[in-house]
């Protein structure tokens, strides 16, 4: 890498600089930890030898894929298909949250007002099909990804970036339609892809046809189906930049799909596959035991981090007119008794989730500081009072606290609004009963949602358990067919301007995105613009603690718990680890990027 001086700016400063000045990376804000010609990443270890095969179960719903394109809306791609596959222009690291080295892109130029951000493309770049990437492929990925052949969300996610245009055969700029220090990592992590994908055909019709991008890996054997093997490919263009250094070590990548827990955890100790990430409580305190355990050949180790805590919750549709009314929303969340779940069902190994940003400085407690308020009193005539008072924490039923005493709030509340208990049913003033249908497609819920369900029987709402195949439960999903149902967002070091499809008015009315609440709230959007406006670490914290009190003012969801570790299965004899874990970090990319074959294994 060229040793361009940095054009982010320092926190706090701001200075004018020439457009054409470059950077081999970009900070949001100006903190960047590895200097122009650094060697590599703290976490990997460059001299990791290459060679066999890591194979693992995707930690997303079990089903088999029918498509190869990830960036469509209908169908399902297999997992790990877009970062095997796909470069980007900018790659982030396991270090920072809000910083990114230059990868397709050998450096980045931002203008001093924050209007455009200019990539010149490494001139080694290549294609699987051998082609060069150009910056005609990079203005053909983005047209491409907000035209409607493409899945809605990435219209929400690129809608601040007014134009792409090619500057010159490797050198593309992306044009803002506002100042906005994040869009830089917004378009710079965008997956690029070759023109020559599909052959022209309509976007929305390539399904089958394999992808020309130009990541590590290629697909071994691409038929339509359950597992899936990636391939390294020998030739990869990028293997020796530093960002690269030290990853992508196996020669083989594969995914291997069970449909149902038992068959799946069955696979693991048989040794069908060799890494598998757990996600149920039980599973994790009362499976993992037994001879393939005691002699080492399986391994149980749960891997700390640093990451902020999963929102996990179950979700109104507040499309739904019954939802309209906070007090209901509020009265129902009064019925999950998540002290009691931890400790009867989950072995104790959960925390409760506050808010939507539960275990990092993002999460809001007690009054709104100085600094929130500055932003919550322009938005005073459309909150609540309540707003600006202490920020509520989940309901509990730790003692001097009951579950009686909490369904007897709740019972007040759904009073208040209009329901009330008789001919054995809770009902409105036009003597319809409140009912719901919990949807899912996860039969294994079951036993989380009847301790709830049996909690509202006692306030009168009967809930249905509507438990459906993963492909009918996406198609209600993307049309917002649904009452009640569960939802995770991963945490985030740095949530930015995903946070407008998952909470913005506009993904409200999209099918398909991330907005499974509806919700559609003015002062809300004007928390996310201050969000995404950030030029600060300081202001991004006001921002989203304020965002948080007004969402979780709000009862919009149910909170459920979240693990401060990833509880992970795996076979240590066929693997070696770097030395240093890094602070953030996914486990399933973390280990099939920075780990490395055993002797045995090779």
């Amino acid at each position: 890498m060229r040793g361009f001086k940095c054009l982010c700016l320092a926190v706090g400063v701001v200075i004018s600089a020439p457009a054409a000045w470059a950077a081999h990376a970009y900070g949001q804000f100006g903190d960047i930890k590895y200097p122009a010609g650094f060697a590599h990443f703290d976490y990997v270890n460059p001299a990791a030898p290459k060679g066999g095969e890591i194979r693992m179960v995707p930690p997303t719903r079990p089903t088999n894929f029918d498509k190869f394109n990830p960036f469509t809306l209908k169908g399902t791609p297999p997992f790990g298909i877009g970062s095997l596959m796909f470069d980007t222009l900018l790659v982030g690291n396991l270090d920072e949250p809000t910083t990114a080295y230059g990868l397709l892109a050998q450096d980045v130029a931002v203008t001093s007002n924050r209007l455009s951000a200019t990539f010149t493309l490494h001139p080694q770049a290549r294609f699987h099909d051998g082609k060069p990437v150009l910056a005609a492929d990079v203005v053909h990925t983005f047209k491409t990804l907000i035209s409607k052949q493409a899945a809605p969300q990435f219209r929400t996610i690129y809608a601040e970036v007014r134009d792409a245009v090619v500057v010159a055969e490797r050198t593309v700029r992306f044009d803002f339609a506002a100042p906005n220090p994040e869009l830089p990592l917004v378009v710079g992590s965008m997956p690029v892809f070759s023109r020559d994908w599909g052959q022209g055909k309509p976007f929305d019709q390539v399904v089958s046809d394999v992808p020309i991008g130009s990541g590590p890996y290629r697909i071994a054997n691409p038929r339509m189906g359950r597992d899936i093997t990636y391939v390294r490919d020998p030739a990869y263009w990028a293997a020796d930049l530093p960002v690269r250094r030290g990853h992508f070590n196996f020669d083989r990548i594969t995914f291997k799909i069970y449909l149902d827990e038992t068959s799946r955890f069955e696979g693991l100790k048989a040794g069908e596959f060799d890494f598998m990430r757990e996600f149920i409580s039980r599973n994790w305190a009362r499976q993992y035991k037994g001879r393939v355990f005691d002699s080492g050949e399986l391994k149980q180790r749960a891997f700390e981090n640093r990451n902020p805590g999963d929102f996990q919750g179950y979700v109104f549709n507040l499309r739904k007119p019954k939802f309209q009314d906070v007090r209901v929303r509020q009265a129902i969340g009064l019925a999950f008794d998540f002290e009691w779940m931890n400790r009867q069902l989950f072995y104790g190994l959960y925390k409760r989730v506050d808010g939507y940003f539960p275990n990092s400085e993002f999460h809001a407690q007690g009054l709104p500081g100085t600094d929130e308020l500055a932003l919550l009193e322009p938005l005073r005539p459309q909150l609540a009072p309540a707003v600006f008072g202490p920020v509520p924490r989940s309901p509990s039923t730790a003692a001097p606290a009951s579950l009686r005493d909490n369904l007897r709030q709740a019972q007040a509340l759904l009073a208040q609004a209009g329901w009330t208990y008789r001919d054995g049913a809770l009902r409105n003033a036009k003597g319809e009963a409140f009912t719901l249908e919990f949807l899912t497609d996860q039969p294994s819920l079951v036993r989380i949602v009847t301790p709830f369900q049996k909690s509202l029987e006692k306030l009168g709402i009967q809930l249905t358990f509507r438990s459906v195949d993963f492909s009918l439960a996406k198609q209600r999903m993307d049309a917002f067919d649904f009452e009640l149902t569960s939802a995770r967002l991963p945490g985030s070091t740095s949530p930015g301007g995903e946070l407008l499809e998952r909470l913005g008015s506009q993904a409200a009315a999209t099918p398909g995105s991330s907005n499974v609440w509806g919700l559609a709230d003015p002062a809300v959007d004007a928390l996310l613009q201050k969000v995404v406006q950030a030029t600060t670490r300081e202001q991004l914290r006001a921002a989203l603690r304020a965002l948080d009190r007004v969402l979780t003012h709000g009862h919009y969801s149910v909170p459920h718990y979240y693990g401060s570790a990833f509880l992970v299965g795996y076979r240590p004899g066929r693997f070696e680890l770097p030395p240093t874990i890094p602070p953030y970090y996914d486990v399933h990319q973390w280990a099939m990027s920075t780990w490395w074959a055993s002797p045995a294994n090779r």
